[in-house]
C-alpha cells in the first residue's frame, strides 16, 4: 500500500490549517468540525487506542521493515510514527491506524528507493582518508554530519538511491584533491579505511571486490608534524584564530600559536635547539 499525497489546495481543511482564511478554506474547516461534533453527539469517535497500533509497528520492525519504509508505504508522517513507535501516545486517529494495520507483518517488499550501501560507504571512507571531514562532506551531500557518519562507519546496509547518487557526485569532485583535516586522515588510518587509489569505477560498488592497496602505513612523527603544519597554514590562511584552529585540529593552543608565528615570520623553528 502506497499513499500519494496530493498538493494542498484551496477549499480543503488542510489549507485552512496552514493559515489560509479564504472563504472556501474556512467553509471546509466548518464542514469538518460540524461532522466531528455530530460524531461526538452520536457517541462515536475518530480516535482509537494506540497500544495495538504500537505493537503492530514493532512487529513490522522486527520483521525487517525500517521506519522510513513504513512511512513511505503508509504516508504516515514521522512526527506521528515516531511517538507511536516509542509508545508515547494514548490514542491515534482511526485513519492512521487503518493505514498501519494495512501493512502485513513479514519481510518488507523490495524497496526501489533504497540501494546497497557498499559504494557509498567506500566513497565516504576514501574522502575521509584524504582529509575531508564529515561536516564538509555532509554540507555538500545535504544530510546531517551525524547521519553521514553512521553511513561511513558501515552501520547501514542500504541507503537511499538519491543519497548514493549525491555521494557519488560529491566524491568525483572532492577526491581530486586532499582535504584540510588531519583529524579525518588520522581517524581513517586508525580504522584502516582506504583512499580513492584503492578503488576504480568498477570495483568501488562491488561488495566482493578488495582494495588494490597495501595495508595503510602509520605516520611517523615527522610526517604527522608536516600534515599538522599544512593544516594550520590552511586554516590560518582563511583567517581562523589560533583558538579555532586548535579546537578544529585537536591540538594544543601553544603549539598552534608557535606554528602560526613561524609561518608569519617565514621561518621554521629549530626544535633541536629549543629542546636543548
Amino acid at each position: 500500500m502506497t499513499t500519494t499525497r496530493t498538493p494542498v489546495q484551496h477549499g480543503e481543511r488542510r489549507c485552512y490549517l496552514r493559515g489560509c482564511r479564504r472563504d472556501e478554506c474556512m467553509d471546509a474547516n466548518y464542514r469538518y468540525m460540524s461532522r466531528l461534533r455530530l460524531d461526538y453527539e452520536r457517541g462515536s469517535t475518530r480516535r482509537t487506542d494506540a497500544k495495538p497500533v504500537t505493537a503492530h509497528i514493532n512487529q513490522l520492525l522486527e520483521a525487517g521493515w525500517t521506519q522510513a519504509q513504513i512511512e513511505r508505504a503508509t504516508g504516515v508522517n514521522h512526527r506521528t510514527l515516531s511517538p507511536l513507535r516509542m509508545d508515547n501516545c494514548a490514542n491515534v486517529h482511526n485513519t492512521t491506524a487503518e493505514r498501519l494495520f494495512a501493512l502485513s507483518v513479514g519481510p518488507p517488499p523490495a524497496d526501489e528507493t533504497d540501494t546497497d550501501a557498499t559504494g557509498t560507504v567506500r566513497r565516504l571512507q576514501a574522502l575521509a582518508a584524504i582529509g575531508h571531514s564529515y561536516p564538509a562532506i555532509a554540507r555538500r551531500v545535504g544530510i546531517h554530519k551525524d547521519a553521514l557518519g553512521v553511513i561511513a562507519r558501515g552501520e547501514r546496509a542500504r541507503v537511499r538511491v538519491e543519497t548514493a547518487k549525491t555521494v557519488t557526485a560529491v566524491y568525483r569532485h572532492l577526491s581530486r584533491a586532499a582535504g584540510p583535516s588531519a583529524h579525518s586522515r588520522l581517524n581513517a588510518a586508525r580504522l584502516g579505511w582506504h583512499g580513492p587509489l584503492a578503488w576504480d569505477d568498477t570495483t568501488i560498488d562491488d561488495p566482493n571486490a578488495q582494495p588494490e592497496t597495501d595495508e595503510p602505513q602509520s605516520l611517523n612523527r615527522d610526517e604527522l608534524a608536516a600534515i599538522r603544519r599544512t593544516d594550520i597554514e590552511h586554516l590560518d590562511g582563511f583567517g581562523a584564530s589560533a583558538e579555532e584552529i586548535a579546537r578544529r585540529l585537536g591540538m594544543g593552543l601553544s603549539t598552534v600559536r608557535g606554528v602560526v608565528a613561524e609561518l608569519r615570520a617565514g621561518e621554521r623553528r629549530d626544535r633541536t635547539k629549543a629542546a636543548a
